[in-house]
């Protein structure tokens, strides 16, 4: 019989952690920064039926984080008990947890895992108590006093040095104004969740926003975003029987007008059952009811709440209860974009499902090749060249002609020849004349204004086609159709032999000769450059890669990335000594959401070496005075509310906090806007002129932003691919 012995605790150099370093590890995944802080406290108000909150903050919350409320407070034993480890009143065990917690707090973390890295302080008093509150001081872990106070009813609790004793946390903490605009989010979050309670803001002495408590939504908004994004917002309300099947019962709200939007998607406030929270099924339903109204970078605003059983969500996923799962993702993705989408739509606010800017008349839609699909389906994918090229063509009365034929465009081209350009930005005068006016009528939108006429695409006829004509064509195309559906139909038995023989002689009947972007015969002639390998240009990839051959294998260069680099370096260039300003004739003012209005306050140096220049007119209002001229081009003034966006959010992921890093920032994001973007078809001249500014370039293997600019596959990895190095392979 064998020695079983077990070792000693001397023997192993595992052991169990004392409780002080449990509770700063812990505190490290609840209490993050700041904002999570105040996250914890202001639910714990909300959870103890407080009618009003009121959170107070200074340096961005890192010096000092203050939140009175008038809950039903706690009594001296409630005190002693709260701040230990998981002890909470909110649920009594695991059968509480799967069926849908109702609070919004309840892993009894808050207290303990706060007052472990800071020094906290709480003053609580019961509501039906008479006499004194109680004050107990917990510093680092300890409770070090408790003892009698006088207190208002409820809860006061204070926080300050947060992170004091784990400077390693502290030392990774943003700038001032990051730190406060995520503080900002959350009481924001809390504060539209819950307009029937009065929640109050102040930063460093100045009041943020005060909301009024008296139940309306619509006032909430207007309280915390300004009066310009309250009159924008519409109405959302859907449940039963009006949603599509699926796990929620009721999806009900506000969206803001597609023209009302920001360059964050900080302002998507959702909520289930109440608790503030992301979820990417909920934000892709949103962004699909806005379809192509928005532009690819651009958020409404959205306040948007969700009501689901308990059982089919599970809140528990994130020690900071900011995430959740539902057990049917795809249902509520299409739940929560039909009750946006209808909204959208009773209001007048969706035109079609067209590219941005785009009428499609008749609500019709021609898929080459496929079924006809109308109303207001959506499409899988986006419009392809074609496809847009077919709407051009869609007569003003509604009517298409044939999808078997070639569609002909307003220069005479066939579709596939001459490509649409992107639409222009919605909701100028121009945009608003496009629904009454026959797209193929208007060969403007085949040109592509990119700012740059290295970049141009070449200009296609501008012959008008008349109204006869094409009535005259759609009618002829008809006619040949139904006659060609006809002889089909009478020859169904010899058919089938002629179709195989037709398509046995177009199986190498295409060109094998290698052409150019022009369509002319390749010479083989390579282009030599600096930086880059030689190129020889073979062709465009889905009108967004350019395909190049190289002496030792092939190149892919995404032209958006590549110009954006090209516009970014120059931009660097411009802004090196001093921005060029454009003077406005007259200031204008721009109303600012109340994290837009303390960002303006933190980076006003950052914004004057960009070029944009404005005063304060009162708290959430400014009137811009100059605005950089870039590329030839000047930048609109409420494209301010925008730069503030970047800073804030530049900051946040890079921790840059000089000024010259923030303005940095912002040029790598300023240098998209003039960008030759996918889907855009260009000469071959043009791709040379791209790819030999691409060369002068300190950096041209990427973007401002880290993607690459080309991929390169070399021949030895095209073998590999091919499988060309198998044994006894001659060549």
């Amino acid at each position: 019989m064998s020695d079983e012995r077990t070792p000693s605790d001397a023997e192993t150099e595992i052991h169990q952690l004392d409780e002080d370093t449990v509770a700063r590890i812990a505190a490290g995944e609840v209490v993050e920064r700041p904002a999570s802080a105040v996250k914890e406290l202001v639910e714990n108000s909300l959870d103890a039926d407080a009618s009003s909150v009121d959170i107070t903050v200074e340096d961005g919350g890192t010096e000092l984080i203050r939140v009175a409320d008038d809950g039903h407070g706690m009594s001296e034993a409630d005190l002693r008990a709260a701040v230990r480890e998981h002890t909470t009143s909110k649920i009594d065990g695991l059968e509480d947890l799967e069926s849908g917690v109702a609070t919004l707090g309840f892993r009894g973390e808050a207290l303990h895992t706060i007052g472990s890295v800071s020094r906290l302080t709480i003053q609580s008093r019961p509501r039906d108590a008479d006499g004194a509150g109680t004050e107990l001081v917990y510093e680092g872990g300890d409770v070090t006093s408790v003892e009698p106070t006088g207190c208002p009813a409820g809860t006061i609790v204070e926080v300050s040095d947060l992170f004091y004793n784990t400077p390693a946390r502290r030392k990774f903490l943003k700038t001032t104004a990051t730190e406060f605009a995520h503080v900002n989010r959350v009481v924001t979050r809390y504060a539209l969740a819950n307009p029937d309670v009065a929640v109050s803001l102040t930063h460093d002495g100045r009041e943020v926003f005060a909301t009024t408590g008296q139940g309306d939504l619509q006032a909430a908004v207007l309280s915390v975003y300004g009066r310009e994004v309250a009159s924008a917002m519409i109405p959302v309300e859907a449940a039963g029987d009006e949603l599509p099947p699926g796990p929620l019962e009721s999806v009900s709200g506000l969206v803001s007008h597609p023209e009302t939007n920001r360059s964050s998607r900080d302002y998507l406030a959702t909520y289930v059952n109440g608790r503030a929270v992301t979820a990417d099924a909920v934000r892709e339903g949103i962004m699909g009811a806005y379809g192509t109204q928005l532009g690819g970078d651009r958020y409404p605003f959205v306040t948007l709440f969700l009501s689901v059983p308990g059982d089919a969500v599970d809140v528990n996923v994130h020690p900071r209860k900011r995430e959740v799962r539902f057990d049917d993702d795809d249902a509520v993705r299409r739940q929560v974009d039909a009750s946006v989408e209808s909204a959208l739509l009773e209001h007048g606010l969706l035109r079609s499902r067209a590219p941005r800017g785009q009428s499609a008349p008749g609500e019709a839609r021609v898929e080459p090749g496929g079924p006809r699909r109308t109303g207001t389906e959506t499409v899988d994918h986006e419009p392809t060249t074609l496809e847009e090229s077919t709407d051009a063509a869609t007569s003003s009365d509604g009517t298409d002609a044939d999808a078997s034929d070639p569609v002909t465009t307003a220069s005479g081209a066939s579709s596939d020849e001459t490509p649409l350009a992107d639409a222009p930005a919605s909701g100028s005068a121009e945009t608003e004349a496009d629904a009454d006016t026959d797209s193929a009528s208007r060969p403007e939108l085949n040109a592509r204004e990119t700012g740059d006429a290295s970049t141009a695409t070449a200009e296609p006829s501008t012959e008008p086609v008349s109204e006869t004509n094409s009535e005259s064509a759609v009618d002829a195309t008809a006619t040949e159709t139904d006659t060609n559906r006809s002889a089909s139909t009478r020859d169904d038995d010899s058919r089938g032999t002629r179709d195989s023989d037709s398509r046995a002689e177009r199986t190498f009947s295409a060109a094998t000769e290698q052409r150019t972007l022009t369509g002319e015969a390749a010479t083989g002639e390579e282009t030599e450059f600096d930086s880059l390998p030689s190129l020889r240009v073979l062709g465009q990839l889905h009108d967004t890669y350019l395909v190049c051959e190289t002496p030792d294998g092939l190149v892919l260069i995404d032209q958006h990335a590549a110009d954006e680099r090209v516009n970014y370096e120059r931009l660097q260039e411009a802004f090196a000594d001093d921005p060029t300003a454009q003077a406005l004739a007259e200031p204008v003012e721009l109303e600012l959401t109340a994290a837009e209005a303390e960002a303006f306050e933190h980076y006003r140096e950052a914004l004057s070496r960009l070029g944009f220049y404005a005063d304060r007119v009162d708290d959430r209002t400014v009137a811009v005075t100059t605005v950089p001229a870039v590329l030839e081009e000047t930048l609109e003034p409420d494209r301010l509310r925008d730069v503030l966006t970047s800073f804030v959010d530049g900051d946040d992921e890079a921790g840059a906090e000089t000024v010259d890093a923030l303005a940095d920032q912002f040029l790598g994001d300023l240098a998209c806007y003039p960008s030759i973007t996918g889907n855009t078809s260009l000469t071959e001249g043009s791709v040379i002129g791209l790819l030999e500014a691409l060369d002068d370039c300190e950096n041209p293997y990427s973007c401002p932003h880290g993607r690459p600019v080309l991929v390169k596959f070399d021949e030895a990895e095209l073998e590999a691919r091919f499988e060309r190095d198998y044994p006894g392979h001659g060549s």
